[in-house]
C-alpha cells in the first residue's frame, strides 16, 4: 500500500466525493442529512467554501479518492469569523488505514496557515468512536454532548461536540 497524497480538491474529484457523502447519508449516522445530495448541490456546497476562503482537501490512496475533509464557517455571525466546524468522510474501504488522521492534520495545518483560531468538531452518534477517537488524537477536547437531537434509522441520536485550539488559540486577540 501506497501513502495517502493529501491534496486541494477540485472539481473533477468531486463526483467521488458526492459518492462518499451519499454512502455516509444512506448508511450512517456521522451526517444527520436523510437524502443524499446530488453532484449539483455538493458542487454548489464546494464552491461557497472555497469563495468563503474555507480548505477542501482530498485523500488519494491506490489512485481513488479516499476520503475527503473541509472546513467552513462554525456560525454565520461575524462574532465566530475566526472558529471553523470541520468535517471528514472516509470511504468505508478505506477505514483503519490512516487516511482520516493525515486529512484531519492537513486540514488543522491549512486552517492555521489561515488564521483561523478555533475548530469545533459537530459529531453525529455518541456512538461514532472511530470520529471521536480520531479528533481527540488530533488534539480536540471534549465539550459535550446534545443527547437525543437528532432522529435518523428510527431512534435518536446524540451530538458530540469537540473543539481545539489552532494556532496560538484565545492567548491572543487576532487583527481584524
Amino acid at each position: 500500500m501506497s501513502a495517502p497524497e493529501i491534496r486541494p480538491t477540485t472539481e473533477a474529484d468531486l463526483a467521488a466525493v458526492t459518492a462518499i457523502y451519499q454512502q455516509a447519508v444512506r448508511e450512517g449516522t456521522a451526517t444527520f442529512e436523510l437524502e443524499p445530495p446530488d453532484l449539483a448541490e455538493m458542487t454548489r456546497r464546494y464552491r461557497t467554501l472555497i469563495d468563503g476562503g474555507y480548505p477542501h482537501f482530498v485523500a488519494m490512496l491506490d489512485r481513488r479518492v479516499a476520503g475527503y475533509a473541509y472546513a467552513g464557517a462554525y456560525r454565520p455571525r461575524p462574532a465566530y469569523r475566526f472558529t471553523v466546524e470541520n468535517s471528514i468522510y472516509l470511504d468505508p474501504s478505506f477505514h483503519r488505514r490512516g487516511v482520516g488522521s493525515l486529512l484531519l492534520e492537513r486540514l488543522i495545518t491549512e486552517c492555521e496557515a489561515r488564521g483561523f483560531r478555533q475548530m469545533i468538531a459537530v459529531i453525529g452518534d455518541s456512538a461514532n468512536a472511530g470520529s471521536i477517537g480520531l479528533h481527540a488524537r488530533c488534539g480536540f477536547k471534549m465539550i459535550g454532548t446534545h443527547p437525543n437531537v437528532g432522529l435518523k434509522f428510527g431512534r435518536w441520536l446524540d451530538t458530540v461536540m469537540m473543539q481545539r485550539d489552532l494556532g496560538e488559540g484565545a492567548s491572543t486577540v487576532p487583527g481584524k
